[in-house]
């Protein structure tokens, strides 16, 4: 059925063809993550495309825009079909395709087809390499402690949990050390930090004292847009704590570019 998820790789000879949706955040602010996420996958035996696109929508459906929300989903399905699978390097992108479109177009039966169509071929990064592509390992080294946000959309939407942990044990030099309430959110939430900035500041500032307290010198998540909320707050409150996307390290990109936030990079803060 079309609305089930595709849960095996193809077999035979044929390539598998891998659309990479790279998403706005990774595009404008961190571009490494998408060169790292397209690195793993080609990695893990796929060909992978990178076709002309835009936004998820996620921000006007997030406002109440269903029009322009609808309008932008079409151009994505469009856009997409076409591949084996739908790979985005954040939970976030990954939830507003997989979970939403096809609730959007829940009223037109052939969007609605060809959204719960996408939908069943797209997943978040970590949970392509480890669930559909089954890789047995990663080739890259980092000598540090790391801990792990784990993203609400993500974790909420898409079940993405044990996969990047499962991803991480196989990094050579790098032990993970669990936060406290490593499930809780960060404070982002897209526009909610815009609208709510108090209550994001204080929202984020327990995250970051989470952190530090496990002693890591490595924040890693699969989101950018919390990354980008964490690194800015870490960096206000005097922290050493470096923060990365999980792809950068999964795919031993770490020497390519600064963390995020410094020399240049930029971090928000809710």
């Amino acid at each position: 059925m079309a609305d089930e998820k595709t849960n095996s790789p193809k077999t035979g000879s044929a390539p598998i063809n891998v659309g990479l949706f790279a998403t706005c955040l990774v595009d404008l602010f961190r571009p490494t993550v998408g060169f790292a996420a397209a690195q793993l996958i080609e990695a893990a035996g796929c060909t992978v495309h990178v076709p002309d696109q835009t936004c998820c929508g996620q921000p006007a459906h997030n406002s109440g825009d269903r029009n322009n929300t609808r309008q932008i989903a079409r151009q994505v399905i469009e856009t997409f079909e076409r591949f084996d699978y739908v790979v985005a390097p954040s939970g976030s992108c990954g939830g507003m395709i997989a979970v939403h479109y096809p609730e959007l177009f829940a009223d037109d039966p052939e969007w609605s087809r060809r959204a719960r169509a996408l939908a069943a071929k797209t997943f978040e990064l970590t949970t392509f390499l480890a669930d559909i592509m089954k890789i047995e390992g990663v080739t890259a080294h980092y000598d540090g402690t790391a801990t792990y946000h784990d993203a609400c959309a993500g974790l909420r939407e898409l079940g993405v949990r044990d996969q990047p942990r499962e991803l991480l044990a196989g990094v050579d030099g790098l032990a993970v050390e669990e936060m406290a309430e490593t499930e809780a959110c960060c404070g982002f939430g897209g526009t909610f930090c815009v609208k709510y900035g108090e209550i994001s500041t204080d929202i984020v500032s327990r995250k970051t004292a989470n952190v530090v307290k496990t002693g890591a010198d490595l924040l890693l998540a699969g989101d950018l847009g919390c990354l980008l909320n964490i690194a800015g707050r870490l960096k206000r409150e005097g922290s050493s704590v470096q923060v990365r996307h999980v792809a950068e390290v999964l795919a031993g990109m770490t020497d390519q570019v600064p963390p995020i936030g410094e020399a240049g990079e930029t971090g928000g803060e809710g």
